[in-house]
């Protein structure tokens, strides 16, 4: 072999090994960034110095509760408020039994699109709450909403909820005394008006700008601010201080991900941070939260904060959502639904 065809072989090998070796490269810089092991440097895992301070009022309100491994309970209200409900009450003769008003409920709670419910007059208690078991009541009122998410009561909803709680009262031999529908109607249209302006679902979402993120990597960021895992897969919350109500964040990524046979070969390139206003209360400081998670998040996992259509969010937009915030929240105080409130989380639901 000539000493040419000697230093075109040798080149060859040699350009044969850099396309290998660059293709490795390639495949290690575009495989979704991993989950850090457990037991990473010196037996401790990896915790930024941010995100260690943005997690550390959540663990400091949290400490009692997580040492006691229970979270307290909501307030137990009547569900029935004139804030938000047509109230009909329903007058009785004589005592009723909570089993026998149980046995006159209708099978479903809701009438149309719109959440209908009945209560009883304890006798001990002089309390309103739904009908229980071995209590007894001489007084009762059926209730729906007069609006939601969905929408306001309309006529064909306010002439089923009328149906509805006169079976009731005829099953307990009562006698129900009904709003004016015309004016009730008119009420609920007032009140989903005001609801749809004063409604707020806020969302961020972080963008990979280098690697992809796999499931695990996500998850391990999140939960160092205090998110834990949803039921739903790819969804992570940020639960609230009281059991049973609503998270004070969300976070979700694409569910299909998070469902693969392998979720550690998935390259999720976004997630979504979410505060639904009207369902947290003011006083949890939720949007300063959002803000500094998706801050903290994005830096340490290298994303880029939008506004879910691809545009930037600067410090001027998010102090721009914040002033606007403010002024919601005063609008629906002065309201008597304020963000949080029992009311508010059942209008905007």
């Amino acid at each position: 072999m000539s000493s040419l065809q000697n230093s075109l072989a040798l080149v060859g090998g040699v350009t044969l090994i850099c396309v290998v070796l660059y293709n490795l490269w390639t495949a290690r810089q575009n495989a979704p960034r991993q989950a850090a092991p457990d037991n990473a440097e010196n037996g401790k895992e990896p915790v930024m110095d941010d995100v260690a301070k943005g997690a550390a009022d959540l663990q400091d309100r949290h400490l009692l509760d997580d040492a006691l491994d229970i979270l307290p309970l909501p307030d137990k209200k009547p569900p029935l408020d004139p804030l938000i409900d047509v109230i009909a009450p329903i007058e009785v003769d004589f005592q009723v039994s909570g089993d026998a008003a149980l046995a006159a409920l209708p099978t479903t709670r809701r009438v149309g699109t719109k959440p209908f419910a009945v209560e009883g007059l304890n006798d001990t208690t002089g309390e309103w709450e739904m009908p229980i078991a071995g209590r007894r009541y001489h007084a009762f009122q059926a209730g729906v909403q007069l609006a939601n998410r969905m929408g306001a009561l309309n006529e064909i909803e306010f002439s089923e909820f009328v149906i509805k709680a006169q079976a009731f009262a005829d099953a307990i031999n009562g006698s129900p005394e009904f709003p004016d529908m015309l004016e009730e109607v008119a009420h609920g249209r007032e009140l989903d008006q005001f609801a749809s302006e004063h409604d707020a679902q806020l969302s961020f979402t972080v963008c990979a700008t280098a690697a992809a993120w796999s499931p695990g990597y996500i998850h391990q960021h999140a939960a160092r601010w205090g998110f834990v895992a949803g039921v739903i897969p790819g969804r992570m919350v940020l639960s609230a201080p009281v059991q049973g109500l609503p998270p004070i964040l969300s976070l979700s990524f694409d569910t299909q991900a998070a469902m693969a046979d392998d979720p550690a070969l998935s390259a999720i390139r976004e997630f979504t941070l979410s505060l639904d206003v009207p369902q947290v209360g003011r006083d949890e400081h939720a949007f300063a939260r959002l803000r500094e998670a998706a801050r903290i998040l994005g830096k340490e996992m290298d994303g880029l904060i939008t506004d879910g259509a691809g545009h930037a969010l600067t410090e001027s937009d998010l102090n721009a959502i914040a002033a606007d915030l403010e002024q919601l929240y005063d609008a629906l105080d002065k309201r008597e639904l304020s963000a949080g409130s029992p009311q508010a989380r059942r209008l905007f639901s």
